[in-house]
């Protein structure tokens, strides 16, 4: 403060005016000016605490053109068993923040997690990984690897579970793990061990993780189905989603040999022949048993699924479709899919299953599909308004396609933006063509592609 005594001169009070109103000017950021998502990893929840949607702890990432930096989970599951025809190396790394080798499997021993003889493997991904500044997490369980995880997390076994997971992070330098149980509390496979009180005793082993040295720096996240694993005795699952960093919703497989007809593999918009489950229905779902937008993740798939249908069933005399959304009558067995598409018979429950007609949209190219990832001449295609996926109708095979295509994974993009979801996980990375997915995708949420770019 200066004394009152002191003269101070007109055009000095008037430049020390300007200079204030210009300095005041310069910290004002335009409305144009969009805030951009940083294309990086988050740290673990118990670390970082919660943030505000999409808001980052962290204000020196900001690169030219300004604003906040946002957090952005752009992730894929990587499918060890597939390493001899899909090596790390050949990963988009550039395109990740986190990736999730698939899978660890759950054993009668709570102190012993299968890689079933993918130790090699893993070692080899998380060194691409991290040497292109990628998170790797290790995902636990799946569709055949789940059986075991009800007893591993009653509260007599989750020290020696804990015990199990925290070794592998530090035998293989893991960033993270990631839970794939299907499901708790319900049948999945058909031979899993299940009891009522599954969902809550997950939430209770994941509370105690984060509590154990090695496990509060872990990043954690879940794959879960599209309807929540709540019962009679677990109506809240608040604590889970405060334990973990991210909820991936896998809205996929929604249709299949299971349906009363065909429909959309992963349907954006509720529609038949499955009018409550979709990536919309989803989402108000998971937010109404309290995970919170900003700890969800769409899972998206790099694949589709075929169906055999009848040519008259499926066509007009105009060699269209005859009707706007392809709700058809179709018959079983399940086609052959992809040359991945193997027919397990028996699987590992004694259940006769057949193919499951599921190809990659790799694999896709070169028979319904061109290189750009459009149909291919002869497929008589239409994108669906209601589930915002693409079918294909092949006329010479009698199949039906139901898939995912550039416009299907930009509206998801789009609905991921516009709901305040924390990102994205593609199941799997090696089902892409010439990354036209995740390039969809990244665009739609302005993704910028490469280190150091962000979501503007």
């Amino acid at each position: 403060m200066y004394p009152s005594t002191l003269p101070t001169p007109l055009f000095s009070s008037f430049s020390l005016l300007l200079i204030t109103i210009v300095t005041l000017l310069s910290t004002i950021t335009p409305a144009f000016a969009a805030p951009y998502c940083q294309l990086r990893s988050v740290s673990a929840t118990s670390t970082s605490g919660p943030q505000p949607t999409g808001v980052s702890s962290s204000t020196g990432n900001s690169t030219s053109g300004g604003g906040d930096v946002e957090d952005v989970v752009a992730a894929a599951w990587y499918p060890g068993w597939l390493a001899t025809k899909f090596p790390p190396s050949g990963v988009s790394w550039s395109k990740y923040t986190h990736a999730t080798f698939a899978f660890g499997i759950t054993t009668t021993d709570p102190s012993t997690i299968d890689l079933v003889d993918q130790e090699q493997t893993l070692t080899q991904f998380v060194t691409a990984a991290h040497q292109n500044n990628v998170k790797a997490l290790l995902s636990i369980g799946g569709w055949t690897g789940s059986r075991y995880f009800s007893p591993a997390v009653t509260a007599e076994n989750t020290p020696k579970f804990i015990a199990a997971i925290t070794a592998l992070v530090k035998q293989y330098n893991l960033d993270g793990i990631d839970f794939d149980w299907e499901y708790p509390g319900q049948g999945g496979i058909g031979c899993n061990q299940v009891t009522d009180d599954d969902p809550q005793n997950f939430m209770n082993f994941l509370q105690a993780l984060r509590k154990d040295p090695v496990g509060q720096n872990l990043i954690l996240s879940a794959a879960v189905g599209v309807a929540p694993f709540t019962n009679s005795k677990t109506s809240d699952l608040t604590s889970f989603g405060e334990s973990l960093d991210w909820v991936a919703i896998m809205n996929y497989d929604v249709n299949g040999a299971w349906s009363s007809s065909t429909g959309a593999n992963a349907p954006l918009n509720n529609c038949q022949p499955t009018p409550t489950a979709s990536a919309t229905q989803a989402f108000a779902d998971w937010t109404k048993v309290n995970v919170p937008a900003n700890k969800l993740v769409l899972g998206v798939p790099s694949y589709g699924r075929a169906f055999y249908v009848a040519s008259s069933t499926a066509l007009g005399s105009d060699g269209n479709f005859t009707s706007a959304f392809p709700n058809f009558a179709f018959t079983k067995p399940m086609p052959k899919g992809d040359n991945d598409d193997q027919n397990p018979t028996p699987d590992i429950c004694g259940n006769n299953e057949g193919y499951s007609g599921t190809s990659t949209f790799h694999d896709l190219v070169g028979s319904f599909l061109t290189t750009s990832g459009t149909a291919a001449p002869g497929m008589v295609y239409q994108f669906d308004s209601c589930s915002q996926t693409p079918f294909i109708y092949d006329p010479t095979q009698g199949l039906l396609l139901s898939y995912d295509d550039a416009q299907s994974f930009a509206a998801k993009g789009d609905f991921i933006n516009s709901n305040g979801l924390k990102g994205f996980s593609m199941w799997h990375d090696v089902g892409d063509y010439n990354d036209i997915l995740i390039n969809s995708i990244s665009t739609a949420m302005n993704i910028e592609a490469g280190k150091g770019a962000g979501r503007r």
